[in-house]
C-alpha cells in the first residue's frame, strides 16, 4: 500500500490507527493537550499503546488498563487521588467524545470538548 493510502501509523507498535476511537492523538486533541496547528505533525499512537493516558479511561465499554506499579512511576495509584479523579473525568469524557465524533459529521474545529474549543 502506498504511504498516502495509509492512515496514521502508531509510533509505538507501527500498526495503523484505523478508527478515531482508538487514536491517542485525537484523544489528546479533544482534551486540550494538542492544538489544531500541530495536529498534523504530532506523532500518533493507539490509545492502548499509551497506557499512561489510557489508565484514566473509566467506562464499562473500555477494558481497563492497570499499570505495573513497580515499573511505571506514573501509575495512577502513585498519584494524588484528587488529580486521579479529575484526570479520569477528563480523559473519560474525551474518550466518549471520540465516539460522538465517529457517529457525526462535525467539523474538526468542533472536536475538542467545549472548554477547549478555540483555546490556544
Amino acid at each position: 500500500m502506498a504511504k498516502c493510502e495509509q492512515g496514521y501509523l502508531c509510533d509505538v507498535c507501527g500498526g495503523e490507527v484505523e478508527e478515531i476511537v482508538d487514536s491517542d492523538l485525537y484523544l489528546r486533541f479533544v482534551i486540550g493537550m494538542v492544538d489544531a496547528e500541530t495536529l498534523h505533525t504530532t506523532p500518533e499512537r493507539h490509545i492502548r499503546c499509551n497506557p499512561t493516558m489510557a489508565q484514566f479511561i473509566v467506562d464499562p465499554e473500555f477494558d481497563p488498563i492497570v499499570l505495573d506499579t513497580t515499573t511505571h512511576p506514573f501509575a495512577k495509584c502513585h498519584l494524588d487521588p484528587a488529580f486521579v479523579r479529575d484526570r479520569e473525568a477528563l480523559v473519560t469524557r474525551g474518550w466518549r467524545r471520540l465516539h460522538e465524533i465517529r457517529r457525526s459529521n462535525m467539523a474538526i474545529i468542533e472536536y475538542p470538548l467545549e472548554e477547549f474549543r478555540g483555546v490556544r
